[in-house]
């Protein structure tokens, strides 16, 4: 059987240890404006977009060793370079060099946990 779908990757799910200083980072970094789950079945904050495609949720939990765990990109609402300077700012790391690819530009990161992230710029036009 092959299967081909629009987005492999469907949602996410990534744990924090403190749920409002995760919100806190992400919505300062990225820009986000982060929807608590008021019907799940343990708190979690959702990531937008999740109506038109391919999202995810913060949930309280123990995070992966620092280094150890997958790397969810997220989109960012300017460049790199000032996302990474937010992050910086918001108490995460940023690791490595931007990345240039065809479908625009990145650069690795980690949240306050140790979340392996990655700050996505589309390319323009």
């Amino acid at each position: 059987m092959s299967f081909s779908p629009a987005n492999s990757v469907v949602w996410v799910e990534m744990p924090v240890r403190d749920l409002d200083k995760a919100v806190a980072f992400y919505s300062s970094v990225m820009g986000y404006d982060m929807v608590a789950e008021e019907h799940a079945p343990y708190p979690m904050v959702n990531f937008p977009g999740g109506e038109k495609g391919v999202a995810g949720h913060l949930y309280v939990g123990t995070p992966a060793k620092a280094g150890s765990g997958p790397t969810t990109h997220f989109a960012i609402p300017d460049t790199v370079e000032e996302a990474a300077a937010r992050c910086f700012e918001a108490g995460g790391s940023v690791i490595g060099d931007i990345v240039t690819i065809p479908p625009g530009r990145f650069q690795c990161a980690q949240d306050p946990d140790g979340n392996a992230i990655g700050l996505f710029e589309p390319a323009k036009g």
